[in-house]
This record gives C-alpha cells, structure tokens and sequence, in this order.
C-alpha cells in the first residue's frame, strides 16, 4: 500500500470540499435573501470549516509530496473509501461550528453534523432537523450547504475529481471503484473524457431543471436546493413538508412542479452513459437497453397498483377536493402514485403526503421498491435493476441446467456478454445487502430503547417494522420510511449509536460494498498480498 499516493490525493479531495464551502457562504448576504443577525454563525461556521479543510488538504498533500502517480487497485479502493469518510467528516464541520440546531434549544451533536453530512454525501436524504424553516435554528447558508452535499455526491466525489484533475490509470481505478452498479461506465474509453461526459450532461440536467422550477414560481434558492436533491436523487428540501409544501401555497403551481420533479427523479436513476449515447445518437433510443426497459416497466407497473388499491382504500382523499370532475381527481391521485413511486425507486425521498398511511398493499409495494434503486452508472442508490436482470437470467439458466446439465448458454444483457467475474458477484452481492440488513436490524432493535415507541403516536408493536424501514432507508439511501421516519418525521430521535450505524450503512449503500468493507481487512493495507 502507497501511503504517501493515498495522502497526496486526500489532500486535494480535502481542498476541493473545502472550496465547495465558498459558493454557500453568499447566501448569508443581505443581497441573497440572508438575515445577517441570524446568518452569521452559519458564515463564521462555514469559513472556519473552509479554513479547517485547507490547511488539513495541505498537510495530507505535504506528506504526500513526491509520491509516483502509479496506483494499484489497493491503493485506489483506499482513496475511494477514505474519500468518503474525510468528505463526511469535513462536510459536518459547518453543522456543528454554525451551532445549528436540530430543534429548539438543541444544538446538534457530532453524531447528528456526521449524519447530516452523510445523508448528502450518499444522497440519502434521511435527516436529524426538526425544522429547516426557521434561519436562526439553521441558517440558510447551511441549509444550502446541505443541498450541496447532494450535487457533490450525486454523481460522485471522485467523479469529479477524475473529471478535474483526470490522474491517468489511476483516475479509471478510482472511477471504476466508486460507481456502483455491473456495467457503470465503458472501461475502454478515455476516462477523463468519460468522466467530462458525465459532469457535462449532470450539470446541464441540474441548469435544465433549476429554469424550469423558476418557471413554478420557487424561488432562486429554492429551485436550486431542489434541483440539487432532484437530479442528484438525495431528497433534502429546504421545507419540513418536503414537496408537500407546494401545494400549501396559493401561488405556485405544485401539479406543474409535481411532474417536472418526477421526469427528473426518473432521469437521475437512469444511466447518464445511456442518455449520452441517446443524445449523440450513438443508440437509437432508451428502450435498447434491457435494464432501462425494465426499470421503466417497473415504475409503470407499481405506480398503477398503488394508484388502483390507493383509490379502493381512500388513500388519496386527503389530495382531492369535492369541487374536482372526476377526470382531474383521478389525474391528481395517479401523480401521488407516480410521484412517490418514482421517489422511492430511485432513491430520491421526496414526498408530498404521509405515504405511510396508505393501505398494507401499496405499503408494501412501497417497501420493496426500497430493495430496487436505479440503473447502474445514475445517481441513485440502492441494488440497482441491473442486479436483478442479472439475477434473474442465472437463475432461468440454473434451472435449465437442473434437466439439461450439457446445455452450457452465454449470459447476455441487452445483447453484450456478461463476464463470470460479474456474474459470480451479483448473488455475492445479494447475500451481502440481506446480511447487512438482518444484521442492522437486529443491532438498532437492540440498541433503541422500548419508551421512544411508548412515548409516541406509533404503538411498540410497530418497532419491528419502524427499525426494519429505517435500517432499508438509510442502506438503501432512501431515507423516509415508516412510523416514526415517515415522511413528516426524522432520525433526530434515535440514539447516538444508531445514528453512527446509519452513517455507516448510508455510505455502504452509496459504494460498492466490498470498496467499504475491505478497509476492516488487516491484510489489505499490507505492502504485498
């Protein structure tokens, strides 16, 4: 293991976090919207955590100065996992330093600025703050910090690292380990232009849809935070009633702001390589890739059953006014399901009513669309479809084998052949996610105390399946889930150990498990072996 490569390249990761923090600091203005009386320790939090990760960027990269560029794969799984934890740590310096509050009188603590900072890193979502409302409990210019985690972590710290900074060979190790999903990029290609390619079509979906929210009538800050958290598919909204809000205002167009949002979740879990090959008619169109075809059919599907046993049970009266035809009742309880469905498989987190409340069935629909995430190489978490494609065509071909064990056929997806390294590591893959959540149930139902549920609206019968939902949310990096995270509700509530073991298992969810995991191997940090 290069220590002294690993350091050199923390260092400038450590500086690019930090240089991030400069675009939150004007928010805090008078001339952006800002109350200087109560944005100031936001300002003074996020300049000192400036200061902070500069001079740490330094020391990382003193130490590593005169390291050769060449990197092993070791060496680049360290830099990626190590990334991510410097990111977390470093991102939840303004939280704690402003003295932001995750409610009245209750200043958040280091596991609560880590889970923050973790939530929009892995674009999970799931947060600690009661209220996001009020500026003197947390500040604007932190709130925009926090929507900015998001679009760092949409596509990927080290994505834009490659993207800037390119680092050769190592750069396509470095890329290769920290998008998820089989199949996430073309290996073959130039990968700082690849790297370019997907930054380009990122930005230009963030501008795209920022335009189009202006048009809803949000305001220039609010359209940004949303469109952070919409392509990006984290889910941080700068209101407690997340898209909800919008409904609530008079002046704003919230079906028209509805749909916009669920065209773009459902673009932000679609691959960004895909859609540039599309765009530059390199592919004719979407439906010739099988894990598209199926994600699409998926979101189709669920949407429906939820919409046809939503409006059996009533689930949508809430949304529906008496004054309403029947065409446009149906109209407004068919983009609830869509809206929430599409929220959930991508990852995003996004609601706008309490989901949880629905019937059993869509609930459970709900809950296993946690499990799916979206394509391989977007920007949302989860499994991936592609896993389950896969998946699916070993197991037709396992039981073929069982009555014609001579039969030996290719696995193909969308016409291109699977390699067995692949192959071999998708139902590896499955046994990891399911131990990962047995075992992270069992520890916060051990962990979390019996009264939280007896104090509550939420009966302890009901602390199985909270905790389950939480477990899914946070590993799956969706973060609302049910009862006591529902879509009104936080994780401010569960104890501090809890909250270390979700960080951990959002930043699981965002990368490749075996990236994580090989960290807490001691032979992987040997020189040989």
């Amino acid at each position: 293991m290069n220590l002294r490569t690993v350091s050199r390249l923390l260092g400038i990761v450590s500086i690019l976090v930090g240089c991030s923090m400069f675009f939150s600091l004007p928010w805090s203005a008078r001339f952006c919207g800002g109350d200087w009386e109560v944005e100031r320790k936001g300002f003074f939090g996020l300049f000192g955590s400036m200061c902070i990760c500069l001079s740490l960027g330094v020391l990382f990269h003193v130490w590593g100065r005169g390291s050769t560029k060449q990197m092993f794969r070791k060496e680049a799984m360290a830099v990626v996992a190590l990334s991510w934890i410097l990111a977390t740590i470093l991102g939840s310096l303004p939280y704690y330093l402003s003295g932001s509050q995750r409610m009245e009188n209750v200043p958040m603590s280091v596991c609560d600025a880590l889970f923050e900072s973790q939530s929009g890193f892995s674009t999970t979502g799931a947060t600690v703050l009661g209220n996001v409302e009020r500026a003197d409990l947390v500040p604007r210019c932190i709130l925009f910090w926090r929507s900015t985690t998001h679009f760092l972590g949409g596509l990927g710290i080290m994505v834009l690292f490659v993207a800037i900074l390119g680092q050769g060979s190592a750069g396509k190790a470095i890329m290769k380990m920290e998008m998820s999903g089989p199949g996430a990029t073309n290996q073959q290609a130039r990968i700082r232009q690849t790297s370019w390619t997907l930054f380009m079509l990122y930005i230009s979906l963030n501008a795209i849809l920022i335009v189009l929210l202006l048009f809803g009538g949000l305001t220039f800050f609010d359209a940004i935070c949303h469109s952070f958290g919409t392509v990006a598919t984290g889910g941080f909204s700068t209101f407690n009633l997340s898209i909800g809000h919008f409904a609530m205002e008079t002046d704003l167009n919230a079906a028209y702001i509805e749909w916009v949002l669920i065209v773009f979740m459902f673009l932000g879990g679609t691959n960004f390589m895909l859609m540039f090959r599309v765009l530059t008619r390199r592919e004719k169109s979407l439906f010739s890739d099988a894990e598209w075809r199926l994600y699409l059919t998926i979101a189709v599907a669920a949407s429906l059953m939820v919409l046809l046993s939503g409006i059996s049970h009533g689930d949508f009266r809430g949304d529906s006014s008496s004054a309403q035809g029947i065409h446009e009742t149906l109209l407004s309880d068919f983009r609830s399901s869509c809206f929430h469905v599409v929220s959930i498989m991508t990852t995003t987190g996004f609601c706008t009513m309490e989901f949880e409340k629905w019937n059993g069935f869509s609930r459970g629909i709900t809950f296993l669309l946690m499990f799916l995430g979206g394509c391989a190489g977007s920007t949302a978490g989860g499994v991936k479809i592609i896993r389950y494609l896969i998946g699916w065509k070993i197991a037709k071909q396992s039981v073929e084998q069982a009555f014609r064990p001579s039969v030996v056929r290719a696995l193909r997806v969308s016409g291109r052949l699977v390699n067995k390294e692949i192959a071999w590591q998708v139902p590896v893959y499955f046994m990891m996610i399911g131990a990962l959540f047995v075992v992270g149930t069992l520890l916060v139902l051990a962990i979390e105390p019996a009264g939280h549920w007896d104090n509550s609206q939420v009966r302890l019968e009901h602390k199985l399946i909270d905790v389950g939902s939480s477990v899914s949310a946070t590993l799956n990096n969706i973060g609302p889930g049910f009862g006591v995270i529902g879509a009104r509700q936080n994780y401010g509530s569960f104890t501090e150990v809890s909250k270390f073991l979700f960080v951990w298992l959002m930043m699981l969810g965002r990368l490749e498990l075996y990236v994580v995991l090989a960290l807490f191997y001691p032979a992987f940090w040997k020189s040989h072996g």
